[in-house]
């Protein structure tokens, strides 16, 4: 639920904080005191499109900052994982607006496209009002509401994954046929390809393997050249093995009358000895490896010239020629297996349609068959609210021609308003009071399947009164047993139903001069007052008071 929520430099708002609890919320107050810039920058936290005029004249820009109380296992949360934004129990999103015109998102203190604020904010809140923009409810969010109404997520989630193994099925099928009319039309110039390639052979990794040894072989003159000067270096005059061993004999002999003073010298020429003869082995095994062979070099150069020739003709690299060649093989392969993979393809991709067509129509028919109680259900809500000549119907367009991961249903909720009138979308025959009225009655009957936690319902009361009101405030109560509800409303029936009663005035500010936008929490007895400010105008009397103590009584 929305726990709490912070506004800065938002038109009239300049500072404001308010904390928000469970159950109903009302927010009421004279006309343009400034409750629909309240419901302005909430709608700004929850994705409205952005609009440099809400700033606050004198701002640089203005800051909406929400927070919401969520369980670990709210959706919410799984679409910030995918998306990498961290998030655990608590939520809090912020909404920047400049001045000088572009806006940007944050949750958790990480920024966010606007795509996805939209997408968070869906399974956040819903604001309903008299307003098609702000209802929030458009005709692809009506299959989903009629599946939550009926129940059907297992039915819906069987046929999204038939679905997709059919649109798979499809997909490899057709790739096929493509690729056989492709080989078909170019079985000569594969045939000759193949086998060129079948010829050549070429290894991944070949090309590098035969480069450094090319290079190797090209260097082997100069490599055998250093390695001949440290040959005769260890053989010329002065370091010759055969002095060295002769002066280390002719030191041994006197060694053991010498009182040791002679045996380090023998100790490090024995050493000298040792390493010029590992060196001397060192020097002819590395120029065995250098030995220069023409035939070999050419036999490199042949072979690094044929594989580059290769790539060039088939527009490939060295190292892919090998797959190159295997998919050349493939596609002769599918001209010469008889069909026998066409007729696979085909068989499996029948057999995953006619899995996902017999789905289909079982959801189809469950949905008919749920939209009967849906339509039902909302028909007994509508007296009440003043709507008792209305019609409600869930229509359902059944295409099976026109398939899709939801089925093969085109659903839509359909009303006609006043008697003798033809059924059409809510959205478009509804005037602004009875839209918000068709949708507090669907809220009532769906309340526990697929809502959102936190409803907003924006002076839904609007042009009615008394017996009509009261069935609103009666209805609003309903939902807020289940659900968080706030409603902006001027209607003293629906206020004294509310657990939590919030005013908002706007006044001036004595140092500054300007207007600005208050919410003040209601005690007892100053949500008593307003009460009695509601029902009677201006002038509060004692009847009306009277009057505010029956209804906060009755509701209470």
């Amino acid at each position: 639920m929305l726990t709490a929520l912070s506004i800065r430099d938002i038109v009239l708002i300049e500072k404001l904080d308010v904390a928000l609890d469970k159950g109903l919320t009302v927010l009421t107050g004279e006309t343009g005191a400034g409750k629909s810039i309240l419901l302005d920058a909430l709608g700004l936290a929850l994705g409205a499109r952005g609009d440099s005029s809400l700033v606050r004249a004198g701002a640089e820009r203005g800051v909406v900052t929400a927070a919401f109380a969520l369980p670990r296992n709210h959706p919410a949360f799984a679409i910030l994982k995918e998306q990498g934004v961290d998030a655990d129990g608590e939520l809090v999103i912020r909404r920047i607006q400049n001045a000088d015109g572009p806006s940007r998102a944050a949750i958790n203190d990480q920024p966010v496209s606007l795509n996805l604020l939209r997408q968070i904010a869906g399974a956040l809140a819903e604001i309903h009002g008299q307003h098609a923009d702000r209802a929030l409810v458009d005709v692809t969010a009506h299959r989903r509401l009629l599946d939550a109404f009926g129940g059907h997520e297992a039915e819906v989630s069987e046929v999204a994954a038939l679905w997709a193994r059919s649109s798979a099925a499809e997909e490899a099928l057709n790739e096929h046929r493509a690729l056989m009319d492709r080989a078909e039309a170019e079985r000569d110039y594969l045939e000759h390809a193949a086998e060129e390639l079948r010829a050549l052979n070429p290894i991944p990794g070949e090309e590098a393997l035969l480069a450094e040894a090319r290079q190797m072989m090209m260097s082997a003159e100069q490599y055998a050249e250093a390695l001949t000067d440290a040959e005769e270096a260890l053989a010329g005059d002065g370091t010759s093995v055969a002095r060295l061993n002769a002066a280390l004999r002719k030191l041994e002999r006197r060694r053991e009358t010498a009182g040791g003073r002679l045996d380090h010298v023998c100790q490090a020429l024995d050493r000298v000895l040792a390493e010029v003869s590992e060196a001397e082995r060192a020097i002819a095994e590395a120029q065995r490896s250098f030995v220069f062979d023409p035939k070999e070099l050419e036999k490199s150069e042949e072979r690094l010239f044929a594989l580059r020739a290769a790539a060039r003709k088939f527009k490939c690299t060295v190292d892919t020629l090998a797959d190159v060649r295997e998919r050349f093989d493939d596609e002769l392969k599918a001209l010469t297996d008889g069909g026998g993979r066409l007729r696979k393809l085909e068989q499996e991709f029948r057999a995953a349609r006619e899995a996902y067509d017999a789905a289909a129509e079982k959801l189809s028919n469950k949905r008919r068959k749920t939209a009967k109680s849906l339509d039902k259900a909302v028909m007994a809500e509508l007296p009440p609210l003043k709507l008792e000549r209305a019609r409600f119907e869930t229509a359902i367009e059944t295409d099976a021609g026109k398939p899709g991961p939801q089925g093969i249903d085109r659903i839509e909720f359909m009303v006609a308003a006043n008697p003798g009138t033809p059924l059409a979308p809510l959205m478009k025959v509804a005037s602004g009071g009875e839209l918000a009225r068709f949708m507090l009655a669907l809220k009532v009957i769906l309340a526990s399947k697929g809502s959102a936690p936190t409803l907003i319902f924006d002076e839904i009361d609007t042009g009615v009164g008394g017996a009509v009101a009261d069935a609103i405030g009666a209805r609003l109560a309903r939902l807020a047993e289940n659900l968080q509800v706030l409603a902006v409303t001027h209607s003293p029936q629906v206020a004294a139903r509310a657990s939590q009663h919030m005013l908002i005035s706007k006044m001036e500010e004595v140092a500054s001069k300007r207007m600005v936008t208050r919410v003040q929490p209601l005690s007892d007895k100053s949500r008593r007052e307003e009460v009695a400010r509601m029902l009677s105008g201006a002038k509060v009397t004692e009847a009306a008071r009277a009057q505010a103590d029956e209804l906060l009584g009755a509701k209470g």
